[in-house]
């Protein structure tokens, strides 16, 4: 009977620890979630500038494209290069009220006389784009508000994770009630979260999403701590018990360390 009393009583003490742990988590979290869910199109533009262009590409955008966006009902949410930029990339995030809205904004802003004039004069010595990617993108319904902030200094870390067949659901949910709480606690930043629009490679397997860090020390830092939390250890062997193995492919992980242009509205 004393046995089975001080068997109570750890078990007791061990749910106090969990819950206590799980308020503390909750607590971080709260304040950083958006109150509603955010019913916008994203879309995230990649452009490759052609050899030598990239300054170029800044100027005309710093000058000309950004504010011609705003113009149509487009609203600018970052711009940001890689911090190694081999391939001189601009990546950037646009915001719609929704799809059509989207289309009808780029076909006013292509069809403005300012930004023919503006596109005509900046390419009269060569193209300054030579490839543009894009993906639709909506936000999570755990993603803190998707704005424009500014905290400067601070890297930006694109992270992007694919997941095993039928296993998105189960890496939402680990996100929404464990993962960015525990981000958080460890000194990262929860910026934007946000899922593929249906129609497009890979939607059903994919999650974006931004963080901000210090720099690349403090990012380095903060993960390793993150994957030594107890919390984290646990959850993470749950969720993959649950989901037959890896919630992600193998090589599944992509990490790109970003900067903020000079121009951008998120800093």
């Amino acid at each position: 009977m004393g046995v089975a009393l001080v068997r109570s009583k750890n078990d007791e003490s061990e749910m106090n620890r969990r819950t206590f742990l799980a308020m503390i988590i909750a607590a971080t979290a709260l304040p950083a979630i958006a109150a509603e869910k955010d019913t916008r199109c994203f879309e995230m533009r990649t452009y490759f500038a052609a050899p030598g262009k990239l300054d170029a590409l800044h100027k005309r955008f710093r000058e000309h494209t950004c504010a011609l966006f705003e113009k149509h009902g487009m609203t600018n949410i970052g711009y940001w290069t890689p911090l190694e930029n081999p391939e001189s990339k601009l990546v950037y995030v646009l915001a719609y009220p929704g799809r059509d809205a989207r289309e009808k904004s780029w076909k006013e802003f292509m069809a403005d006389p300012d930004w023919q004039s503006a596109y005509k004069a900046s390419e009269l010595d060569g193209k300054l784009v030579a490839k543009v990617e894009s993906t639709f993108l909506s936000a999570t319904d755990f993603s803190p508000d998707i704005k424009p902030s500014t905290a400067a200094p601070r890297i930006f870390e694109l992270r992007t994770y694919t997941t095993t067949p039928g296993n998105l659901p189960r890496l939402l949910t680990r996100f929404r009630e464990h993962t960015t709480a525990l981000f958080a606690k460890h000194g990262m930043t929860n910026l934007f979260y946000w899922t593929m629009m249906p129609d497009q490679k890979d939607a059903e397997n994919t999650l974006v999403y931004l963080l901000a860090h210090k720099d690349t020390a403090a990012a380095k830092a903060s993960f390793e701590a993150f994957r030594a939390d107890p919390v984290w250890i646990e959850v993470k062997a749950a969720s993959e018990k649950a989901g037959g193995g890896s919630l992600t492919v193998p090589d599944g992980v992509k990490s790109v360390f970003m900067q903020a242009t000079d121009y951008s509205p998120t800093k």
